[in-house]
């Protein structure tokens, strides 16, 4: 996913920092306010920036230009919404970039806009899709963070095509996408599953933060008393 220090034009350069910059803004100023208002937060924000931190590092070759790994961008996604996991994908891709020479600064928009925007906004609407349903939210996370992995790598290929069009952008487009979206499916399976034990084991040992952000109901806390002693604080 990380597209590696000057391989994209200029032009591209600019277009995808300028698109990611906005979320990323927008993002600190909502995640500036969310912590203001809920500090208790705090933690949880912690663990699901290491999470995408520690599993977008493991770095395998992909081909020219980029690499393939898991991304665990779906879960911070879920928990406090695209712009704030921008924030956080932003802090992990600067630190890749000049600890790890994992991609570059000259690229972080365009990285920024498929692990940090794209792809976890993708992971969000199939879990707000699937939320409707009497599915058990540990597999509906599970489903959302392989969605959310395999469209970051859908976004990276289109960023390639676009910024190598040749033969054609449609022509140069399905090659990325043969190489992506195929080699990545059994690494967007392994990073669902992942996703969905981590998410169990929150669910089993905060579920009043996970109530309180409204992405899981009464019918999933086991242990009820725990939440009846909030609702009488």
């Amino acid at each position: 996913m990380h597209i590696m220090y000057g391989f994209l034009p200029i032009q591209w350069v600019i277009i995808w920092y300028i698109i990611s910059g906005i979320v990323v803004l927008f993002g600190i100023y909502q995640l500036t306010k969310l912590l203001k208002e809920n500090p208790e937060y705090k933690p949880l924000l912690a663990l699901s920036g290491a999470f995408m931190f520690i599993l977008s590092s493991l770095k395998m070759p992909s081909v020219t230009g980029s690499c393939s790994h898991p991304c665990g961008n779906a879960l911070g996604a879920i928990l406090f919404g695209v712009p704030i996991l921008s924030v956080l994908s932003a802090i992990t891709l600067t630190f890749q970039a000049l600890l790890l020479n994992h991609g570059g600064l000259d690229t972080m928009g365009a990285n920024i806009f498929s692990m940090g925007i794209m792809g976890p906004l993708a992971g969000l609407l199939t879990f707000k899709a699937l939320k409707g349903t009497k599915l058990n939210s540990t597999i509906n996370v599970g489903i959302s963070a392989i969605i959310a992995d395999w469209m970051t790598y859908v976004t990276t290929s289109v960023e390639l095509a676009l910024a190598y069009p040749t033969p054609s952008f449609q022509e140069s487009l399905m090659v990325f996408l043969g190489i992506f979206a195929l080699t990545q499916i059994p690494l967007a399976v392994a990073e669902g599953i992942l996703t969905a034990v981590i998410w169990d084991y929150i669910k089993k040992l905060r579920p009043d933060i996970l109530l309180k952000l409204g992405v899981i109901d009464e019918s999933e806390v086991e242990n009820k008393a725990l939440i009846e002693g909030i609702g009488d604080n």
